[in-house]
């Protein structure tokens, strides 16, 4: 049985660096849910999971994990945006540093080095 890890600093830069920052998303996401710092607790309590479960596939190369990922980036980016164009384009600037966080990460995960290692773990010995 092969060891599980955290961080896999064997993948590429993007890769890795996504790892991080979707740790780090999702630790501050779990925290802001838990002492209720933010409205959407809920929503925020199911992004900042799937942001962790998905980081700790991505370190152990497992298929579903990219896929997972790629979703759990794209969504808040999106509901921002269905907001922005249903209510007010306010809720873009409600906040700024999240926004760019969120394209980063997105902009991590469909990079091209990350795209073509993942496909590697699509013909490799990982499921």
């Amino acid at each position: 049985m092969e060891p599980r890890v955290w961080v896999n600093r064997h993948q590429p830069q993007t890769l890795y660096i996504a790892q991080l920052l979707m740790y780090f998303q999702g630790g501050l996401g779990l925290l802001f849910a838990v002492i209720g710092a933010r409205a959407l607790t809920l929503y925020t309590l199911v992004i900042a999971a799937g942001k962790l479960v998905a980081a700790y596939g991505i370190a152990n190369e497992m298929r579903w994990a990219y896929k997972l990922g790629v979703v759990i980036a794209a969504l808040p980016i999106l509901v921002l945006l269905l907001l922005a164009v249903t209510n007010d384009v306010g809720w873009l600037w409600a906040d700024p540093i999240g926004l760019l966080f969120d394209i980063a990460l997105l902009a991590l995960l469909l990079h091209t080095h990350s795209r073509s290692y993942q496909q590697y773990w699509r013909r490799g010995k990982r499921g």
